[in-house]
C-alpha cells in the first residue's frame, strides 16, 4: 500500500454528524471538522453550532429519525458519526431513584445505539464511528456509579461493533476525555467538590495542566480520517496522562 500523503489528515468532502454540538467538546469537534474540510450536520438540545443544525433530544427516536432523514436528503450519506452527547449528576448510588437511573442510561447509552442504528444505512466503506466515553469507564467513580457503568458499556459496544462492522469497512473507536473543562461539567464539578467524599476528586494530570475541548477535537480528526485507516476497536485517552497514572496524583 502506498505511503500516506500529507492530505490524509484532511476531511475534505466528508459528511460528518456530531451530536451535542452546542458547546464544549461537541462544538469543538464540529468546528475543527469544518476547518479540516468536512461538511458537518449537528444536533443538540440547545441551539447547536453550524448549518444544517437541528435542536432535538437524541433520546427521542422520532426526532432522531427526522434528523437522519434530513441528513439523507441533503447529502445521501454519512462518513463520520460522532456520538458526543452525555451527561451525569453527582449522587451516592443509594440516592439515585429508578427514574434518575433510567435518565442516565438513556442519556449515556441508549441514545447512542439509536443514533448508530439510524445512521448506519447511510454509512459505507471507509466510514468512521467515534463514541465519546469517559475516564470513568476505566476506573471506580464513587458518586457516579451508573454513569460510569454506562460509559463502560459504551466502551464494550465500541469494541463489539468494531468487529461486526469491519467486513463493511466501517471503523468504530472511542475517545475517553478527562481534565478538559467545559461549561456543561462546571456545575457537576462544583457540587462534587462541595460534597464530603472518601477520595480526592481534584486531579492534576501528569502533564501538569488541564486540557481543552480542542484536544478532544484533534483526536476526533485523527480517528475520522485516513491517518487512522487501520485503527478500529480502540480508545484514545485524551487526559494528560490520568489513565496511565492510575491512582497516582500529581501535587
Amino acid at each position: 500500500m502506498a505511503a500516506l500523503s500529507p492530505d490524509a489528515i484532511l476531511l475534505t468532502g466528508r459528511v460528518a454528524v456530531v451530536t451535542g454540538a452546542a458547546r464544549g467538546i461537541g462544538r469543538a469537534i464540529a468546528e475543527t471538522f469544518e476547518a479540516f474540510g468536512a461538511r458537518v450536520a449537528t444536533c443538540d438540545l440547545d441551539q447547536p453550532y453550524g448549518e444544517p443544525a437541528m435542536t432535538l433530544d437524541v433520546r427521542d427516536p422520532m426526532a432522531v429519525e427526522v434528523f437522519g432523514q434530513a441528513v439523507a436528503e441533503r447529502w445521501g450519506r454519512v462518513d463520520v458519526l460522532v456520538n458526543n452527547v452525555g451527561g451525569t449528576f453527582h449522587a451516592p448510588f443509594a440516592d439515585v431513584s429508578a427514574k434518575g437511573e433510567r435518565t442516565l442510561i438513556d442519556e449515556n447509552f441508549t441514545q447512542v445505539t439509536g443514533m448508530i442504528r439510524r445512521m448506519l444505512p447511510l454509512m459505507g466503506p471507509g466510514s468512521s464511528i467515534i463514541n465519546l466515553t469517559s475516564s470513568e469507564a476505566h476506573q471506580a467513580a464513587p458518586g457516579f456509579a451508573v454513569y460510569a457503568a454506562m460509559k463502560a458499556a459504551l466502551e464494550s459496544l465500541t469494541r463489539s461493533l468494531a468487529l461486526e462492522l469491519a467486513p463493511r469497512g466501517i471503523r468504530v473507536n472511542s475517545i475517553a476525555p478527562d481534565a478538559l473543562p467545559t461549561e456543561g461539567e462546571s456545575g457537576v464539578r462544583e457540587r462534587m467538590l462541595a460534597a464530603p467524599l472518601p477520595f480526592d476528586p481534584v486531579r492534576t494530570p501528569p502533564l501538569g495542566h488541564l486540557g481543552d475541548p480542542a484536544d478532544a477535537a484533534g483526536a476526533a480528526v485523527f480517528l475520522a480520517g485516513d491517518l487512522a485507516r487501520f485503527v478500529t476497536g480502540t480508545t484514545l485517552h485524551v487526559d494528560g496522562g490520568i489513565h496511565a497514572a492510575g491512582g497516582w496524583r500529581r501535587t
